[in-house]
């Protein structure tokens, strides 16, 4: 009991840490590049809260992963630096020992790890592209931002606006180039201008006090036209729903519809909870640190041995997609592999005396043969 209660402070403890370290990462990284994209003018400044709410729920699958395997890793590890398993092993409990407490720790972070990839990460991943659907659809006047050059959804047109609307709903020096197919450039430069809504629901743009220069670039015909009073009706954009992507279809609708795309993404969705199950049992073998030698080799060993863990269930899924690889292979394949890595890494620590004990039965012969 003390042995167990010990091993499940230390699990917990080690694991919210790392925790709390990968998921800072993981949202840093998020953050990073959809500020790019809201600088870009591609996301508004008010979307990127949700975005990196749904780009985060859809990594976290791979961030509560690592924090089982590091967690347990980084635990043992400590124990075997403090001559903690020293005590251990001398009362009794061989290595296999650690197999029951490492899975009562680890059981209940794979059934979340199983709920958010089957059920939380497709719906993510759906809410994103709607989402994403929504502000690729919006018109030409709901992307000005005041100061910012912005293109239009086709990349024909460049909006610039000086100052933003104010209390009068207009705004001031407004600059719009637009080239058409034919190469043809239009550019139009307006001390002012105001968003219009006729009965009929049409909209348009009223620009007052400007010029208009029309003309082919690299030629010197232009043609300069002033006015007073300049009306473009703004054509709203036609939204389109694209074909879902396997990522984002609910887990349901992949046993549906069992064809090679979505049989690849169900073997993923499945082999994630298996791969966290098989890491933490690896990292009870892995966790071995002799105390006289550097601190840090199983760790990148570790690191090392999830990477190519990951990228084979990755390769797997996309040999299952393409249809190169039946379903059960591609969803067992890379599993079955880190199992017999398993068995021949507790074999070793298991058959290996540890250095303590042959130092101990040496010390101990002189020591009796004084006592006769």
């Amino acid at each position: 009991m003390i042995f167990r209660r010990a091993l499940q402070r230390e699990f917990t403890h080690a694991a919210a840490a790392v925790f709390i370290a990968l998921f800072a990462v993981l949202i840093t990284i998020v953050l990073i590049r959809l500020l790019g994209q809201a600088a870009g003018g591609r996301v508004p400044a008010e979307a990127v809260l949700a975005l990196i709410g749904f780009g985060a729920l859809t990594e976290l699958p791979i961030v509560l992963t690592l924090t089982v395997f590091v967690g347990v890793l980084l635990s043992l590890s400590r124990g075997y630096r403090d001559s903690e398993m020293v005590v251990w092993f001398t009362a009794g409990l061989p290595l296999t020992a650690w197999i029951s407490p490492v899975l009562r720790f680890t059981v209940p972070l794979v059934l979340v790890i199983g709920g958010v990839t089957l059920f939380l990460g497709p719906w993510g991943q759906m809410k994103s592209a709607e989402y994403r659907d929504r502000l690729e659809s919006r018109d030409d006047t709901q992307r000005v931002a005041p100061g910012v050059f912005r293109e239009s959804a086709g990349a024909r047109r460049v909006f610039f606006v000086e100052i933003g609307a104010g209390e009068d709903g207009r705004v001031r020096n407004v600059f719009v180039s637009d080239e058409s197919k034919d190469g043809k450039l239009t550019i139009v430069a307006a001390a002012q201008g105001a968003l219009h809504t006729d009965e009929d629901g049409n909209r348009y743009v009223i620009l007052e006090q400007g010029r208009r220069y029309d003309g082919q670039p690299g030629t010197p015909e232009f043609r300069v036209m002033s006015f007073d009073r300049y009306q473009l009706r703004i054509e709203s954009n036609q939204q389109t729903v694209p074909p879902a992507k396997a990522r984002s279809k609910p887990t349901l609708e992949l046993i549906r519809q069992p064809d090679a795309r979505n049989l690849g993404e169900l073997s993923l969705r499945l082999g994630t909870p298996l791969a966290a199950v098989l890491l933490a049992l690896l990292a009870i073998p892995l966790s071995f640190v002799n105390p006289r030698a550097g601190r840090a080799n199983n760790l990148l060993l570790a690191i090392f041995i999830y990477l190519i863990y990951n990228n084979a269930i990755l390769v797997c899924q996309s040999w299952v997609s393409q249809g190169r690889l039946h379903f059960a292979a591609g969803l067992l394949l890379p599993h079955l592999v880190a199992c017999a890595l398993l068995i021949p890494l507790f074999y070793r620590r298991l058959v290996v005396t540890p250095f303590w004990r042959r130092r101990g039965k040496g010390d101990d012969a002189p020591a009796r043969k004084d006592e006769r």
